[in-house]
């Protein structure tokens, strides 16, 4: 079984302390553009979602369909995704690790189906994580102490700009407790692919209204996040890897309890798709 971890805004910093011992493959064109590069560590792949050197490619304008369809190329089967949404809900902490159990789609401009102009893609959204994936980074993370949230509503926003607080209190209605802007479209397209995909947060301020914060000119987040927050967050990131690397172990150990490899059987019985995924797309 290929793993592969999709870092978040930080998955930089990941590359810049342990890239040197991983494979580097170079970005690849896909029928979708360029992808980003994915680099081949012992246990799993990895790509940064935003830039291999820093937040150089902010979420809407991510080529989410590249991504997904190159690690599909490298024969990867299960994904887990990180993200750093903002906390809706005031009892989280900053800093704090969770998963997402669900999602509310709030993106407006992103290309969100590998199927455009075809008959393909009417794709059932529930569970939208992978259970048997889910479930790995659940049993993970409350054995090693660190994740207790295990079922948090993810609302995807459009950005680059930050959620207003009148949109917050929209969120609110929806049940949302996270708010983030990565998360969409790629858990949607790698279903399309028939990949298993799941994904864990490490939450990084509060969402606006949430709690008053004075503007800070010149900060990260222009002051949502204090210095004895960065902290927190960081010791969050450092440990996502970890975290990872052992839910797959778990997850690589039990006998599949998903059917995300059967999303397109449908298709395949009615003689709309054959085998080869490749050929799922007009070219």
């Amino acid at each position: 079984m290929t793993n592969a971890v999709i870092g978040g805004s930080k998955g930089f910093e990941l590359l810049q302390k342990a890239g040197a011992r991983a494979k580097r493959i170079e970005p690849a064109e896909t029928p979708f553009g360029k992808s980003q590069a994915v680099y081949e560590f012992d246990a799993f792949l990895y790509m940064s979602r935003h830039g291999e050197a820093g937040y150089s490619i902010a979420a809407p304008f991510v080529n989410y369909r590249a991504n997904i369809w190159r690690l599909k190329e490298l024969g990867v089967e299960r994904i887990i995704a990180w993200s750093g949404p903002a906390a809706i809900d005031s009892n989280i902490n900053i800093g704090e690790i969770v998963l997402p159990g669900d999602v509310v789609d709030e993106t407006k401009h992103r290309s969100d189906s590998f199927f455009e102009g075809t008959g393909l893609g009417f794709v059932r959204q529930n569970p939208v994580f992978c259970p048997h994936l889910h479930a790995a980074l659940a049993e993970a993370g409350r054995d090693a102490g660190l994740i207790a949230r295990t079922s948090e509503i993810y609302v995807c926003t459009e950005g680059p700009r930050l959620e207003t607080p009148a949109e917050i209190r929209k969120f609110t209605v929806y049940g949302g407790t996270l708010v983030g802007m990565t998360l969409v479209p790629e858990v949607f397209l790698a279903k399309e692919l028939e990949m298993c995909y799941a994904a864990v947060c490490y939450v990084v301020n509060y969402a606006e209204g949430v709690r008053e914060r004075p503007f800070r000119p010149g900060v990260l987040f222009e002051g949502l996040l204090d210095d004895h927050e960065r902290e927190s967050v960081d010791e969050a990131v450092a440990a996502i890897p970890d975290l990872a690397l052992k839910a797959f172990e778990l997850a690589d150990a039990r006998e599949p309890s998903c059917s995300c490899s059967r999303l397109m059987e449908r298709y395949r019985r009615r003689g709309d798709i054959g085998d080869d995924w490749r050929t799922w797309v007009a070219r």
